[in-house]
């Protein structure tokens, strides 16, 4: 006998809500997390640790059904923030709900239940599944809305000014400028969606040849007139609870990161089902953390020689975005575990840089080397390699394991103690 799509989830689906409402009940009647007892912290570990058990199983075992039903059958994309929402309303007691987690964005990181660690359970089910798990990477590939809305008016003008992106085509070049000046170009939501939104344009622009992506110029007392590429993560934003799991840590990662390696996903044509163009990079003053990530997608990388690169994963206490997967293929393991787990920063001058970039001029010269890098660039046998290059380095299957297991393991770090503890002393040092 043939069994529905939709009604396989159903099996077991009453028993985990109901059980999933106990545990809620239990934690509404218990103080903030930062004002219980040991006694109290125990009690919500303990149920916590067994609804999650249960969500896990659940997820394992019906990962493909559950998005079959979600999706109908894959005949629609929902990206990650859709996803999570649609199995709250269809499967309750599975993630959070939205109300669940408008009250989480309400508190500070320390006041946090760490609801998101059950979107990171969800989503690594889906991703590791065989036929969802790519399906959800190719709509995470596809233009957001709000480029979509914003292309004619670019295609028209060549310029897009947003809070954090400034995006102008020149000639042929799309010139993605960080413009985060007051902050070092520190990330957050706003420039993850900015950064997305830019990097769509660039790709769906057909007067754009190549992009090019390089920091403003800072109006941050200690870098006032300077260059600077990217501070990374900002520690501040991660504190007071406005670093989302979703709409950042994973959306950066699945959408904009990986559209600069693979494209964008359109109808397109029978050769092709996206759209690609290479990618530069010029790194000024310095590419710290999520910065230095994002040297690891580019086609051609240059620092002035007095920049400098470091992954302070170790000081922080979270995972450097997909920099795991990726960095030892550049630097070797040796290399890239003195810069993950010993925090080891490398300067643009010395040796090891050069397996991160490609180039390394006096800061004078930054300019004539990037006219040059984007001419050699700008040819469409360029493309087709790249995209091989791409394929033998960074196999989609790979990509997806790693990203799978990452969604997890990151929400369980953004909601360790030690990471809430060097977070709140950071941002409370900085005040």
């Amino acid at each position: 006998m043939t069994t529905d799509f939709a009604t396989q989830p159903l099996l077991g689906r009453e028993a985990l809500a109901e059980a999933a409402q106990r545990v809620d009940d239990l934690l509404a009647g218990l103080p903030s997390p930062s004002a219980r007892t040991p006694g109290q912290r125990e009690a919500a570990a303990s149920a916590l640790d067994g609804i999650r058990a249960m969500r896990a199983d659940y997820v394992a075992a019906h990962a493909e059904a559950i998005y079959d039903e979600l999706t109908g059958r894959r005949a629609r994309s929902l990206r990650i923030d859709e996803l999570v929402r649609a199995a709250a309303r269809a499967f309750p007691g599975l993630v959070p709900t939205d109300e669940q987690m408008a009250a989480e964005r309400a508190r500070p990181q320390a006041e946090k239940e760490g609801r998101e660690i059950d979107q990171g359970i969800f989503l690594r089910g889906i991703l590791r599944a065989d036929r969802a798990g790519p399906h959800l990477l190719d709509a995470m590939l596809q233009p957001t809305p709000r480029a979509l809305k914003l292309l004619p008016a670019f295609t028209e003008s060549g310029v897009v000014q947003m809070e954090a992106v400034r995006l102008e085509r020149r000639d042929g070049v799309a010139y993605l400028t960080l413009c985060r000046d007051d902050c070092l170009n520190a990330e957050d939501a706003q420039q993850v969606d900015d950064m997305e939104t830019a990097v769509d344009l660039a790709l769906l622009d057909p007067a754009v040849r190549v992009a090019l992506l390089r920091g403003g110029e800072m109006s941050h007392p200690r870098y006032r007139g300077r260059r600077v590429f990217c501070a990374g993560i900002n520690l501040k934003k991660l504190s007071s609870g406005g670093i989302p799991l979703v709409d950042f840590l994973l959306r950066r990662e699945l959408g904009y990161l990986h559209k600069i390696v693979r494209g964008v996903v359109t109808d397109g044509s029978w050769h092709s089902r996206t759209i690609e163009k290479p990618w530069i990079a010029a790194v000024d003053s310095f590419a710290i953390g999520g910065g230095a990530q994002l040297l690891l997608v580019f086609d051609h990388v240059l620092a002035a020689s007095d920049a400098y690169f470091s992954l302070p994963a170790a000081k922080e206490g979270i995972i450097p975005g997909a920099s795991n997967f990726r960095l030892s293929r550049f630097t070797g393991p040796r290399v890239a575990r003195q810069v993950i787990l010993g925090g080891r920063r490398i300067r643009a001058d010395e040796p090891d840089a050069r397996s991160i970039v490609d180039e390394v001029v006096p800061p004078g010269e930054l300019d004539a080397a990037i006219d040059a890098a984007l001419a050699r660039l700008d040819g469409e046998a360029v493309l087709a390699n790249r995209r091989m290059l791409n394929l033998a380095e960074e196999p989609p299957e790979e990509f997806r394991r790693y990203l799978a297991e990452f969604a997890l393991q990151q929400a369980l770090r953004i909601y360790g103690e030690d990471v809430i503890g060097k977070v709140g002393r950071f941002a409370a040092g900085s005040a």
